[in-house]
């Protein structure tokens, strides 16, 4: 069986912050390959280098050293405008905090960063996606009118609208109660599925990390583990 592209293919990356004098070494040295279209669970207490790592390969922030391509893409070699554009219909991310802007509605949110990125149909695709989340009846509402699962629906519709070839999702319950976040989990695995996109989960939460097919599990800036998860070997 021919084996799908990698989505993400890290050697040897490293991120060191701070100053010449006083260096802090965030990620020490990494190898990582992540198919296309896979589900990857990125685990480890706070501090671990999770985020930081999230950051790097979404091209938030510049590697210090090594070589990391993403979706065809050789991140180690751009600036901060060239990431910036290469971000642009490849990535999609959500995080802990929805980050909307509270000047614009729902549909808004979802449309405008398309619409700045010249998608000529970014109004019909941000309506699309605002109902497939379920959402299709707030789509004039602002933020201060939304819950925060709402609020966090949006997120997950203006992540994927522009159908990227890669998902990351940094603790994206962090903020919700458990029963709203247990449908926001249940909404972004069945949003992905059916875009085909590869997701890459940040979490704390083992029983969430198990329901991605594999679980890569840091401590102090390196992986310790990489394993195929109890339900994918299921």
């Amino acid at each position: 069986m021919t084996k799908p592209p990698l989505a993400i293919s890290a050697r040897n990356l490293t991120l060191t912050l701070g100053i010449a004098a006083a260096p802090v070494e965030i990620l020490r040295g990494l190898d990582l390959d992540i198919a296309s279209g896979e589900v990857v669970a990125l685990l480890g207490a706070s501090g671990s280098g999770k985020s930081s790592l999230m950051a790097v390969m979404s091209g938030l922030e510049r590697a210090t050293s090594g070589a990391l391509m993403v979706a065809g893409a050789d991140f180690t070699s751009m600036d901060e405008d060239a990431l910036a554009q290469a971000r642009r219909g490849r990535i999609g991310i959500v995080l802990q905090a929805f980050h909307l802007l509270p000047t614009m509605t729902a549909a808004e949110n979802v449309a405008t960063p398309m619409e700045l990125h010249g998608v000529a149909d970014a109004r019909e695709r941000a309506v699309d996606e605002l109902k497939a989340v379920g959402l299709g009846h707030r789509l004039d509402h602002y933020p201060t009118q939304l819950s925060g699962g709402e609020q966090q629906r949006v997120a997950i519709a203006r992540a994927i609208a522009p159908r990227p070839e890669l998902i990351f999702a940094d603790e994206p319950t962090g903020n919700l109660d458990a029963a709203t976040g247990k449908d926001i989990i249940e909404l972004l695995f069945a949003r992905r599925a059916e875009t085909g996109a590869t997701l890459l989960m940040i979490t704390h939460d083992r029983a969430l990390a198990e329901r991605c097919e594999r679980v890569v599990t840091m401590a102090d800036g390196v992986i310790v583990s990489d394993t195929a998860s109890a339900s994918a070997a299921a």
